[in-house]
């Protein structure tokens, strides 16, 4: 019988436009209930897809920085999350829950 082999899944391969990337942040945002780190992680993802190099310097953060951030262990300062989020080339936005 033939050994299966696997690779670990890296959803940064798949996040190749900034429509994919809007629509991967809108979908954790969904699934976050209130997780902040969860939603660190996400941006994470977004960053290392896009450069996190790049992120970085456009965000003002540091390249290490930006990875302790973003790497889901802990949640970052609202203002983090707004620099990456403007860095990522993306918008925040809020609407009326359904009550």
């Amino acid at each position: 019988m033939k050994k299966t082999t696997t690779t670990r899944y890296d959803i940064a391969e798949h996040l190749r436009t900034p429509e994919e990337m809007a629509a991967y942040l809108e979908a954790c945002l969904e699934e976050a209930n209130g997780d902040a780190a969860f939603i660190a992680k996400a941006l994470g993802d977004i960053a290392r897809a896009k450069g996190m190099t790049q992120v970085a310097r456009d965000a003002g953060l540091s390249r290490e920085s930006l990875y302790k951030a973003l790497s889901g262990d802990r949640a970052p300062s609202f203002d983090t999350i707004l620099k990456v989020i403007d860095a990522l080339g993306l918008k925040l936005h809020a609407e009326a829950a359904q009550i």
